[in-house]
């Protein structure tokens, strides 16, 4: 006996059709319009949309960050990933300087083991070459392991940044094995000596955090990313681009050269340096990530890009600390704990502000949440209602209305970005290969039933 979902409207990126879907154990075994249900359990859709759950590519579990570790780890991150309607993540393995990838992946498998609650992957990121270039033969093992993309940041000196030169040749053996570059686009040198003549002048609110990263240094960065990516051959994805300037080089990128790809991430659709950072009150360290907020003008710019395919993506970068954590930088905002929580709203917020207003399809939104990522990331049994594919399956309610709360979430902050909104459009159940772990819009899973997921290298969907 398998679970027939019917009477919904089955949303893919292809298009929307009234059909029925069957889950046989962990898998889909059938999309057609009229399914008998006689031996099957029922699960009765009307009114609802049929959709693959959401895959966020971009988040931070149990990270260590600024003397101290993000909020969330694999239990409270996947759970809240969870009720928004999101089944799939991958997160962030970071090497240690002097350390080995394959230290990287075990201490982050550690971390999720017996915690992960919805099925997760992991990107390396790579911070220095070793003896002998030892950390490029790695890159071989790390993608037979699954691990197909790798991580390079060019911002944070003396902490994750590498230069141009180990970037290159990460980029060339990536190119070799068919694997992904997802570059941070920042020039941190730049930034680094903003900042320090900022706090000598006496700058130290939150406030001055997003002036201290301007977007001309994100766009900077951006352009000589996919320079180096197009050099060596290498598919690149830019993560969390911000602003119009760094769209501006990435649409001149891909005029002339076809794997250059990129992401924006929730809030920097919704959220504004105008709204929401004023420079009025220390509660603004809320909202200090990286890239920081920009000004609401960039907004519709990333919004069309999002329609017209420019961007592939969105995500969160979520990396959540506590107000107490936040509080590490009182006094002087380069010591406050950069990023904000996300996981859980990422849907609302998107189908509120794009299907509901108009700026994006249903369809897209699928496509964005879902399908790219797992197209992008080599995810081959992710993203799709199609026979065969895991049974990660959301159901969503287009109507039901939601106040966004930090007294209610499933996140481990004390806050919300999205305090108090509220908006229209939510999971209801949630499916996760073919187990219902959501049930009205409450979790229901067992902790550490989540799975590793080994990725295929597909060069970002291009190979």
């Amino acid at each position: 006996m398998g679970i027939l979902i019917q009477n919904g409207t089955v949303v893919t990126a292809e298009g929307s059709r009234r059909a029925d879907v069957l889950i046989d154990g962990e898998r889909i075994e059938q999309v057609a319009p009229r399914i008998d249900g006689s031996e099957h359990r029922i699960v009765d859709a009307e009114g609802l949309l049929v959709m693959p759950g959401g895959i966020d590519v971009h988040t931070h579990l149990d990270m260590p960050f600024g003397g101290t570790v993000s909020a969330d780890d694999y239990r409270t991150g996947t759970i809240a990933a969870a009720v928004g309607g999101t089944t799939s993540v991958i997160d962030f393995a970071l090497q240690s300087r002097g350390h080995s990838l394959a230290e990287a992946l075990e201490t982050w498998l550690a971390k999720s083991r017996g915690k992960a609650c919805v099925d997760y992957s992991l990107h390396m990121a790579i911070t220095d070459l070793g003896a002998d270039g030892a950390t490029l033969d790695e890159m071989e093992a790390m993608v037979a392991t699954g691990v197909t993309s790798f991580k390079l940041f060019m911002a944070y000196p003396n902490v994750l940044m590498i230069d141009d030169g180990l970037m290159f040749r990460v980029m060339q053996r990536a190119a070799a094995l068919n694997a992904l570059c997802c570059i941070h686009a920042e020039n941190g040198s730049a930034i680094d000596v903003v900042v320090a003549q900022m706090l000598a002048e006496g700058k130290t609110a939150p406030h001055f955090h997003a002036h201290s990263r301007s977007a001309k240094a994100e766009a900077e960065a951006t352009h000589r990313a996919i320079a180096l990516a197009e050099m060596t051959g290498c598919a690149v994805y830019i993560v969390h681009l911000s602003n119009e300037e760094a769209l501006r080089e990435l649409k001149h990128a891909q005029r002339h050269y076809d794997r250059a790809l990129a992401e924006t991430c929730t809030q920097y659709l919704v959220l504004s340096i105008e709204d929401q950072m004023p420079g009025e009150s220390w509660d603004e360290s809320k909202f200090v990530f990286t890239p920081p907020l920009r000004e609401k003008k960039n907004q519709e710019p990333l919004w069309r890009a999002l329609d017209d395919g420019t961007l592939s993506v969105v995500s969160t970068d979520h990396c959540p600390f506590t107000t107490e954590q936040k509080a590490m930088g009182r006094g002087d905002f380069s010591k406050i704990p950069n990023g904000g929580p996300g996981i859980e709203n990422r849907l609302q917020v998107l189908w509120n502000f794009g299907v509901n207003s108009g700026r994006i399809s249903p369809e897209r939104f699928v496509e964005l949440t879902s399908t790219a990522p797992a197209r992008i990331f080599g995810m081959t049994q992710k993203g799709e209602l199609k026979p065969g594919k895991d049974a990660d399956i959301l159901l969503w309610d287009p109507k039901q209305r939601y106040t966004i709360q930090a007294a209610t979430q499933c996140m481990a902050t004390d806050y919300n970005m999205f305090e108090g909104w509220t908006v229209q459009g939510n999971a209801k159940h949630v499916f996760s290969r073919g187990e219902l772990v959501v049930e009205d819009g409450n979790w229901i899973g067992e902790t550490g039933r989540g799975r590793f997921i080994a990725r295929a290298a597909n060069a970002g969907g291009f190979a």
